[in-house]
């Protein structure tokens, strides 16, 4: 398979931009090697510039779960560009998706739609630290909340107790309020609380994490975030940029059974468009100017061609519930990876929860970064190449999820496992 054009595409990207990408993983970095550029997409499949055609289980990290240029997207996109691409006033469609989101996700009765899943959490935060008047965050080891600078953390000498900035250019002075914690870990949940309780703004959590490869949130640790934060004081934030109908229309806390305090959303509420969103109890969220004094703003937040995207995508998965196909698809999926790794001697994991999942080279099980880290990165660029030489392509690291979408079908996911049986079998 040819990718010269792609070859030659980076080489000048890298003249350009820093590195040859507007965002990290897309260098391939994890995995070496040249990036691939991409033309267009239809349905499951994304052709690159060389002209092959690939499988795709990326959906641009996310959002395509109705799969690429959904045909009631497309119609949204193109009435409302009929319209306009921007007024920085108020719309209709802004009140709209906003409905959508209160409608499907119980937690939330109102929200605030932004630009990015980091500015989501950017401003969950900071609306919880003005609600309480308290200044420290917990996160967890593992999971990402967008490049936040207070969130740019990595856990320090002594995780309950210090943070060090994960980035230069992310100051001491800005991650001292942060408290980095092992994920899964509901025991130093408890003693962090202990110590640091009354200083406690919020915790911030993915209620199922995609960037250290798909870990779901075990039931003793839930039941610890939901308790510590009622019994100090604090917010429980749950991100669901990632997760927020994409394993349940209402999400992560839907299929949980948890509510937390505050939620951030991205990816799908934008139909494949860049938006974000935060929202919760109608009195914590009356805090944001200018119904409050927590300042928030945004020129093209809740722009028409965004919200066109995001409506149309949540009528569609409202109105067709496509999640029980979702899970059988990715279902098969997952048993056909993990079986065509161990049928050729390779120790693995594969984690699932609904229509997002990570095959890592492991033996498990994965909870948290800390048994994540074990995986054999080498091995998985081996197992990234032999698929995309094969047409599937797959997440460029390790430490990220695949998603399936409504697009994909069992001839696809099963031309996906006979792909990567002949892979594995060359690896074992």
């Amino acid at each position: 398979m040819s990718r010269k054009k792609s070859v030659a595409a980076f080489a000048h990207a890298k003249e350009l931009i820093p590195g040859g990408v507007n965002s990290p993983a897309r260098a391939f970095g994890a995995v070496g090697g040249e990036p691939v550029f991409i033309h267009r997409a239809e349905g499951a499949y994304v052709y690159d510039i060389d002209g092959n055609r690939y499988i795709d289980y990326i959906g641009s990290w996310g959002p395509m779960i109705l799969g690429h240029r959904h045909p009631e997207v497309v119609d949204a996109l193109e009435r409302a560009l009929a319209r306009g691409t921007s007024f920085g006033a108020p719309t209709e469609a802004e009140s709209e998706l906003a409905g959508l989101i209160i409608e499907a996700i119980p937690s939330v009765q109102k929200v605030r739609l932004v630009n990015s899943g980091t500015e989501a959490t950017m401003s969950a935060v900071r609306l919880a630290r003005a609600c309480t008047g308290r200044d420290a965050v917990i996160k967890f080891a593992g999971n990402y909340h967008g490049h936040v600078d207070s969130l740019l953390v990595a856990a320090g000498s002594s995780a309950a107790t210090l943070a060090v900035p994960n980035s230069p250019g992310v100051t001491q002075g800005t991650v001292q309020d942060t408290l980095v914690l092992p994920y899964n870990d509901p025991e130093a949940l408890e003693a962090a609380f202990q110590e640091h309780g009354q200083r406690i703004a919020a915790v911030i959590v993915e209620p199922v994490a995609g960037n250290m490869g798909c870990v779901q949130a075990q039931a003793d640790f839930r039941e610890a975030l939901r308790g510590m934060t009622q019994e100090y004081g604090a917010l429980l934030i749950f991100d669901e940029v990632m997760t927020g109908f994409r394993v349940a229309y209402g999400g992560a806390q839907a299929l949980l059974g948890i509510q937390p305090d505050l939620t951030t959303l991205g990816k799908i509420i934008g139909g494949g468009l860049p938006v974000g969103a935060y929202g919760g109890r109608a009195e914590i969220m009356d805090h944001v100017l200018p119904a409050g004094k927590v300042f928030q703003a945004g020129t093209l937040s809740g722009n028409p061609l965004a919200a066109a995207a995001g409506i149309a995508t949540l009528e569609v998965l409202r109105d067709t519930n496509p999640y029980d196909r979702l899970e059988h698809l990715a279902a098969r999926l997952a048993t056909g990876l993990e079986q065509a790794a161990l049928g050729a001697g390779i120790p693995c994991t594969l984690n699932r929860v609904g229509s997002m999942m990570t095959l890592f080279f492991n033996p498990g099980p994965v909870t948290d970064w800390q048994t994540a880290s074990r995986s054999d990165t080498r091995r998985f660029a081996r197992y990234f190449w032999g698929l995309l030489d094969r047409g599937i392509y797959m997440p460029c690291s390790q430490f990220e999820a695949l998603f399936v979408s409504t697009a994909h079908s069992e001839d696809d996911i099963d031309a996906t496992v006979e792909a990567a049986s002949e892979v594995l079998a060359t690896m074992g």
